[in-house]
């Protein structure tokens, strides 16, 4: 069996409901697709605990991002897959995977230093350059996100202009080279609304493999400033009590994870 991607969605056929996303099809299904990639992805050891025989590598039959879907066919966002993952969630981080990988295939084809056709490694996921040697892994891009509470048990929580309309969530941002991911967390929330946290904590990390990063949840508490949207990436920011909140971010999510902890007092 196998999982099909089309760029960052799962594909289906359009008979199966959306919940049995973790079941795979068969391989012999690709020749519906122009050109597919099929190739096999091992599992990580520390996915089974000792049983062995269960990890077996994850068979991906990947389409490019411009391929029209077939007749008989349907894509399912992976955003969509994490909101449906209390069914099956050690399958769900498979195929969390297996989408990043698949992206990091697509863009590394060719040789990032001197342009040379890659080749792929044996029983890893990497891929050699046969002239200059240098050696490409997917990439992982680390990135902050942020829980602010202040003193009156508020959470300030922001319209991003990519967002959907009305939905908010927390601040967020990519570690820069040469900083701490505290100092990522200070940083972004002073560019973005304009204000000064304390006491910055680590709570929990999630897979975002749109298309490479690795998001790290954190916990901080208001410190100074007036919240003031940066007006480039925050169109609105406030405090929202738990018992008035806006539009939030899907479940699956680490963004609605950390909202609910706080809502359950647990943070």
């Amino acid at each position: 069996m196998a999982f099909f991607f089309k760029g960052d969605a799962l594909l289906m056929p359009d008979n199966f409901p959306d919940i049995e996303f973790d079941k795979g099809f068969p391989s012999e299904l690709a020749k519906d697709f122009k050109n597919p990639e099929i190739f096999e992805i091992p599992v990580l050891d520390n996915r089974y605990s000792s049983n062995a025989s269960t990890s077996v590598p994850i068979k991906v039959v990947s389409v490019l991002p411009e391929t029209e879907l077939p007749a008989g066919w349907k894509s399912i966002g992976i955003r969509q897959i994490l909101s449906l993952s209390a069914a099956n969630p050690l399958r769900t981080s498979e195929i969390i995977r297996a989408c990043h990988i698949v992206q990091w295939r697509q863009d590394s084809v060719f040789c990032g230093k001197c342009g040379t056709r890659n080749t792929d490694a044996n029983n890893e996921v990497r891929r050699d350059c046969p002239v200059c040697g240098k050696a490409e892994f997917p990439r992982i891009c680390p990135a902050v996100i942020i829980v602010i509470t202040d003193d009156d048990d508020r959470i300030l929580l922001a319209h991003n202009i990519k967002f959907k309309a009305g939905i908010y969530s927390h601040i967020s941002g990519f570690n820069e080279a040469g900083e701490t991911l505290e100092e990522t967390v200070v940083r972004e929330i002073r560019e973005e609304v304009n204000i000064e946290v304390k006491d910055i904590t680590y709570i929990k990390s999630q897979s975002w493999p749109f298309p490479n990063s690795l998001m790290l949840g954190f916990k901080a508490r208001y410190s100074s400033g007036t919240i003031k949207p940066d007006g480039i990436e925050i169109e609105d920011a406030n405090w929202f009590t738990k018992e008035k909140l806006p539009s939030l971010p899907g479940e699956g999510s680490l963004s609605r994870f950390l909202i609910n902890d706080w809502l359950n007092g647990t943070l």
